[in-house]
C-alpha cells in the first residue's frame, strides 16, 4: 500500500470512529451476562477459546445464535480489546468486589467504548446536572440525536424510528447503570462514586494519560458529573483510604499507585474492600 493510500484509509478509520453506531439498540447495560462472563472466564485461555466455549455453554441462554452473537461483540468493544483490564475485570467479579463500585466501572469502560453513550452524557446530560435539572426528556435526546444525523455524524443514514429507538436504548442503558432512575420517566439518580470505583478509574486513565495535573482536567469525569475540585477532592480522599499517594502544592502534583498493572491493582482493590 502506497503512503497515500495509507494516509487515506487512516483518515477513513478516523472518521468511522468519530461516527455514531446504533448498537446500544442491541445491547444495553448487559450487567448480569458481563459477570457471569467473567466469573467464568479461564485466565489461562485467549479470548476467542473463552468466547467460543462459553457459547458452546449457553451461558447467556439467549434464543437465538444471533442475539448471542450480538453480545459477544459488544464484550468483545467493551471489556476484551485490553488484556490487562480483561485480567483486572476478572479479578473484580472473582474477588467479590461490591457490585455498586463494580457497576460503575463497567459503566465507565463500557462509555469509553461507546463514543455515542459518552457523548450523550457529557454534552447532553452534563451541562443539564450543572443547571440543576433532573428530568430527563427523551424527546430532547431525540431531537440531538437528529441533529447528529443530519451533520453525518452517524455510521448510517438512521430514520426518525431509528433514532427514537437508540434515545430510548441509551436511556435505559443508563438506568441500569445507575446514572439515571425511573422505569417510565427517568431524571438523573443521586450522584454516587464508590472511593474504590474512583481509585480504579484514576489509575486506567493515568495509564493514558501520565500527567496528575492534567488528570484531574479530563473529560471522563464528566461521565460521574465530577467537576475539577471534585476530582481532586477524590484525590485526597482516596489517599486518605490508602489507595494511592496524592500531593499537590502548586502546580506540582504527584500521583502514584501500590501497582504497575492494573490487574494487580484491581487485586489490591479486592483486598482493600474484604
Amino acid at each position: 500500500m502506497s503512503a497515500a493510500s495509507t494516509r487515506q484509509a487512516t483518515k477513513s478509520q478516523l472518521v468511522d470512529e468519530l461516527r455514531y453506531a446504533s448498537k446500544i439498540i442491541k445491547a444495553g447495560a448487559l450487567l448480569a451476562d458481563t459477570k457471569s462472563l467473567f466469573s467464568h472466564w479461564d485466565m489461562s485461555d485467549s479470548v476467542q477459546l473463552n468466547l467460543n466455549r462459553l457459547q458452546r455453554e449457553n451461558l447467556f441462554g439467549k434464543a437465538s445464535r444471533a442475539r448471542v452473537q450480538d453480545i459477544v461483540g459488544v464484550f468483545r468493544q467493551r471489556y476484551l480489546t485490553e488484556e490487562p483490564v480483561t485480567r483486572a475485570l476478572v479479578c473484580l467479579v472473582t474477588g467479590r468486589f461490591p457490585s455498586i463500585a463494580l457497576d460503575k466501572i463497567l459503566y465507565f469502560h463500557t462509555a469509553r467504548a461507546d463514543r455515542l453513550l459518552f457523548d450523550v452524557v457529557i454534552n447532553i446530560l452534563g451541562p443539564q446536572s450543572e443547571r440543576g435539572l433532573q428530568e430527563v426528556n427523551v424527546v430532547e435526546i431525540h431531537r440531538t440525536l437528529m441533529r447528529w444525523v443530519r451533520g453525518g455524524h452517524v455510521t448510517d443514514k438512521w430514520s426518525s424510528d431509528t433514532a427514537r429507538r437508540v434515545a430510548q436504548g441509551l436511556l435505559s442503558t443508563l438506568r441500569d447503570f445507575g446514572v439515571l432512575q425511573g422505569k417510565v420517566k427517568k431524571k438523573l439518580a443521586p450522584a454516587y462514586l464508590p472511593v474504590e470505583a474512583f481509585a480504579y478509574i484514576a489509575f486506567y486513565l493515568k495509564q493514558h494519560q501520565p500527567s496528575g495535573a492534567k488528570l484531574v482536567g479530563l473529560n471522563d469525569w464528566k461521565l460521574f458529573f465530577l467537576s475539577t475540585d471534585a476530582v481532586e477532592r477524590f484525590l485526597f480522599d482516596a489517599h486518605q483510604h490508602g489507595l494511592l499517594d496524592y500531593h499537590a502544592a502548586g502546580t506540582v502534583t504527584r500521583l502514584t499507585f501500590p501497582a504497575k498493572q492494573i490487574d494487580e491493582y484491581a487485586y489490591v482493590l479486592t483486598q482493600r474492600v474484604h
